[in-house]
């Protein structure tokens, strides 16, 4: 494609050299260049781009997109200095795959907890309508039954520019998507256009990269921001923070709550371990899902359904029919034990609060909730002390173990959730480092009737240690254990 047409439109500081040739490729990775490729220069958290730029020219590269121009230029090189590079590879990206999210319907869900349930529950939903769908979620993602392995809730803007002309390619009608704060503000969803994007809710996450609370908050606030005309933007009224997410959205705002009036309403009627029985926009309505937030998660799904013109009864019949995302209260039961064990990737304080109350409301006469749980090391620590408390408060007992340290010392993550403990709480708990024998202890100590929750890895296959991930799967090991209990 000729650079002319990759970037018009773009947002330029300054250009040098002829725009009028053709680019082969686009990267941000040097070791990816090739002869015509062009480079952008990323300022990412552990790496500085413009330091490849000599390597990028070596390798072939004819353009250079950069957020400041190297000490010596090449005669035949063409550069691009922009503000932000990591967004101007976002609309590079898009441009140089042809534009891939206009030609489907693309929803964006964005929030601290429940994202990966709503994207994939819209995913299942739209297949079982007959319609052929992607999906890009933390869990996996898919081009119809196809799936593709991730490691990142939202992929760079190259790769994920790629996916969606996959899609677009395979005949996919819609896409869904999660939209991480981090990839809001690297810039990794601009250049998307967006039919529709859904706000869950927010609390205490991602403060280690962000720096503060109003920073997250603005970063998630920038999606619905960058909606255009057109769209729609489904917020949850039910969070304090709502409507100050859609205040300056082009988009049409639309609402959901519980508790609220608002455009979409929903009401629980009965709340058990079987399932929901919920009246939701006025029509009575089952699901195999359980809890409240799963209420919301529903009925968040079912208004972005509605909006991207299906039909009302429609939906509601195929919603009935879904299962639970893996690893989000997720059920290990062994009933030779009159015993219940439960897997939540609930990793942050307003999550790990919620699924706790959710078990306090499902437990069955004097049943005590047993709860695993660590805190990952190389990220936010003001929320270690947090998820401590909750664990303890809301449990009768509480195992504080490892979750995935990366490269600091579990006894150290451990160490900053007990400092949190009140003594009444921390004579709750009990800390066991390996998880694998946390999960064990927590399998012993159940008596019949008793709740083990293992929050915070859900779906994970691996634990991060040293750098090193290896096979872990929290399902496995606690499915095991209450087998073999004795």
């Amino acid at each position: 494609m000729n650079l002319s047409k990759i970037i018009a439109g773009l947002s330029l500081k300054e250009v040098i050299g002829n725009i009028d040739k053709d680019v082969l490729s686009v990267t941000f990775d040097s070791r990816k260049v090739k002869a015509g490729s062009l480079f952008v220069a990323q300022v990412g958290t552990q790496v500085d781009g413009h330091q490849f730029i000599p390597q990028a020219l070596d390798q072939g590269a004819i353009a250079i997109v950069c957020e400041r121009l190297p000490d010596s230029l090449q005669v035949d090189c063409t550069y691009l200095v922009v503000e932000h590079a990591g967004r101007a590879l976002g609309e590079i990206a898009s441009r140089f795959l042809g534009e891939p999210s206009k030609e489907l319907q693309l929803v964006g869900v964005t929030g601290t907890n429940g994202k990966t349930t709503t994207a994939t529950l819209l995913y299942q939903l739209f297949r079982k309508l007959g319609y052929k769908v992607g999906l890009l979620s933390t869990i996996e993602n898919r081009i119809n039954e196809r799936v593709l392995s991730t490691n990142l809730t939202t992929p760079d803007a190259v790769k994920l520019n790629e996916c969606l002309r996959e899609m677009v390619d395979e005949g996919c009608a819609f896409a869904f998507m999660e939209v991480s704060s981090h990839a809001i503000d690297q810039g990794r969803s601009s250049g998307l256009h967006f039919a529709g994007g859904i706000f869950s809710n927010l609390s205490h996450d991602h403060l280690d990269y962000h720096g503060s609370f109003k920073a997250y908050l603005e970063a998630k606030k920038m999606f619905f921001d960058q909606l255009p005309k057109g769209s729609f933007a489904l917020t949850n009224i039910d969070d304090k923070r709502g409507k100050v997410m859609v205040q300056n959205t082009k988009a049409e705002i639309l609402t959901y709550s519980l508790r609220r009036l608002a455009d979409f309403k929903v009401r629980i009627i009965e709340n058990a371990l079987t399932g929901l029985h919920l009246n939701l926009d006025g029509f009575d309505f089952y699901s195999h899902l359980i809890g409240e937030f799963n209420a919301y998660n529903l009925l968040s799904v079912y208004a972005a359904a509605v909006q991207l013109g299906q039909d009302k009864m429609e939906v509601l019949s195929a919603l009935s029919e879904l299962r639970a995302v893996p690893g989000r209260f997720e059920q290990v039961i062994a009933p030779q034990h009159r015993l219940i064990g439960i897997v939540d990737y609930s990793h942050t304080p307003d999550a790990l609060e919620k699924v706790l109350e959710t078990i306090h409301h499902l437990r069955e006469g004097k049943g005590r909730i047993i709860t695993v749980v660590g805190c990952g090391g190389d990220r936010d620590k003001a929320k270690r002390p947090k998820m401590a408390t909750i664990a303890a408060r809301l449990s009768d007992i509480a195992i504080l173990t490892s979750d995935n340290p990366r490269t600091e010392e579990p006894m150290s993550i451990i160490k900053d959730m007990v400092d949190g403990l009140s003594a009444d709480l921390e004579r709750k708990s009990m800390q066991q480092v390996d998880r694998k024998q946390a999960i064990r202890l927590a399998s012993q100590l159940a008596q019949a009737g008793d709740i083990i929750l293992v929050a915070g890895k859900g779906h994970e296959n691996y634990q991060e240690i040293h750098g090193v991930k290896h096979p872990f799967n929290d399902k496995e090991i606690l499915k095991e254990e209450l087998i073999h209990k004795r």
